[in-house]
């Protein structure tokens, strides 16, 4: 049995730890996680030991996506927080027989520093952005070392790209947040089609985000609900409980249909528009969803690996910025779609309404569309069954230490 310390950095990047660590769990070795960003909820609901104080930022460990995210992180001590945690591996890194890097070139450098054999996920990292993966220097310094036994890449194009400037064996075996969707269970079916929402994780964004997306709503056409022939559904995180949900939408019109609530959904209703609001249902919603409206990060990737088209709602951040909705379109290509415009303004949100109209017409009889979706999902996410792969590789290289 073999000791095995994950490092990740991000909301993402841990549940993709957790599942890969879930495996190697399963396999027999002790594992423990130390996020660098964020509370570490994946690690715990997979009963893997965290080390150390956590705390979350509004940013979520990605600032970089804007000069305001930046200034948070600043002010709010994030990196003397994570200067912290990079000490705390220092000191307990060789207590360990390997170390799992998810993530980008912060744990990828904390990694290298502590001299200890290093498996690698670039989560973070894809040759789908611009065609030649450019890595941050000194990424691809310590990538190069002999400490770093294994790296797994996010895409096939990206290990291909990365062999060749690496001059060293980079593999791709799937995304291990795809494992996390792969599901059976989904909504019960109601109407012919079903709009997904997807607002986001990290608070306070996600309730300017919420804000938005029941704005999109609002401009849809009477008809599509009054015909009955599309359900809207959110999945919300735990985070945003019922009153303070009560709260932010108490002067927006929107009100709560109590005779349909249950322990875990809502129904709010605002003229003939409909919005349900489920709970600890997220696989369901995105499963049982035609098309998705996304202010999120990870959650719009798992979106397309499962063939979905994806509407982008840019905000104002920190994380879903113009910026970051731009990257993510070049990470997931044509699939993904965002209406140009200042965002929140009510052209953009119409803009917005009328692809939603669009898409969610082409995807009953487009063909074209439909395969367009699954061969994205195959070629930039490839399919299920990662984490077990990942985890299985890196028992192989346990037998070699």
């Amino acid at each position: 049995m073999a000791k095995i310390l994950i490092l990740s950095n991000g909301h993402g990047e841990d549940l993709s730890g957790s599942l890969i660590g879930r495996e190697l769990v399963r396999s027999g070795n002790q594992v423990d996680a130390l996020p660098l960003v964020g509370l570490g909820i994946s690690y715990k609901e997979m009963d893997i030991n965290i080390i150390g104080n956590l705390r979350e930022f509004s940013t979520g460990g990605i600032g970089y996506t804007s000069l305001k995210g930046r200034f948070y992180e600043i002010i709010q001590g994030q990196i003397f927080y994570l200067i912290g945690h990079i000490y705390r591996l220092l000191k307990i890194s060789y207590s360990y027989d390997l170390l799992l890097i998810v993530g980008d070139i912060v744990p990828v450098l904390a990694g290298w520093i502590s001299r200890r054999p290093v498996v690698a996920y670039l989560v973070a990292y894809s040759s789908h952005y611009e065609g030649v993966l450019r890595l941050p220097w000194p990424c691809a310094i310590c990538l190069k070392s002999n400490s770093f036994l294994r790296i797994f890449s996010r895409d096939k194009l990206t290990a291909n790209d990365l062999t060749n400037q690496l001059s060293k064996l980079v593999q791709f075996h799937g995304n291990p947040f795809m494992d996390a969707v792969h599901s059976d269970k989904i909504l019960e079916n109601v109407s012919k089609l079903r709009l997904g929402l997807l607002p986001g994780s990290r608070r306070p964004e996600v309730e300017n985000n919420l804000l938005m997306i029941f704005s999109v709503v609002e401009l849809l056409p009477n008809y599509i609900f009054l015909e009955s022939n599309l359900s809207v559904d959110m999945a919300l995180v735990n985070a945003l409980d019922d009153e303070g949900l009560m709260s932010l939408l108490s002067n927006t019109g929107w009100k709560k249909n109590n005779t349909f609530c249950s322990k875990h959904s809502l129904k709010f209703c605002k003229g003939d528009a409909i919005i349900n609001i489920h709970r600890n249902s997220f696989s369901e919603v995105i499963n049982s969803s035609d098309v998705l409206l996304s202010m999120a990060g990870t959650a719009v990737e798992q979106s397309v690996g499962l063939a979905k088209p994806v509407i982008q709602l840019a905000g104002n951040g920190p994380q879903f910025t113009p910026a970051f909705a731009e990257a993510q379109r070049r990470l997931l290509g044509p699939t993904v779609f965002c209406a140009e415009g200042i965002p929140g303004l009510r052209t953009t949100l119409q803009e917005t309404a009328d692809i939603i109209i669009k898409l969610l017409d082409s995807i009953q009889w487009d063909q074209n569309l439909k395969k367009n979706c699954r061969y994205q999902a195959d070629y930039r996410l490839g399919g299920k069954g990662g984490s077990k792969k990942i985890a299985s590789s890196i028992d192989n290289i346990l037998l070699e230490i």
